[in-house]
């Protein structure tokens, strides 16, 4: 039952990411997709970390590599 309600809960919150990505995809990231990519800037760019543009070009060069909720929002933000 609770590994039902933590499912739920999760996809819930993937669902709504999603949707903020897809209204604010030509905007500057939000709290929640810097969040959804936080472990993997970490691990795949860190060099470029408070460097916004160097770290788009890294994570989309890495897509394949990053993790399904960063690459939801690498996608979403056209790369």
């Amino acid at each position: 039952m609770i590994k039902s309600t933590t499912l739920k809960s999760a996809a819930i919150a993937l669902a709504l990411v999603i949707a903020g990505v897809a209204q604010a995809s030509a905007a500057e990231p939000t709290m929640q997709e810097k969040l959804a990519c936080r472990a993997d800037a970490q691990t795949l760019c860190s060099e470029f970390i408070g460097k916004a543009p160097q770290m788009r070009a890294c994570l989309e060069q890495n897509k394949a590599k990053l993790s399904t909720p960063c690459r939801q929002v690498v996608e979403a933000h056209g790369g």
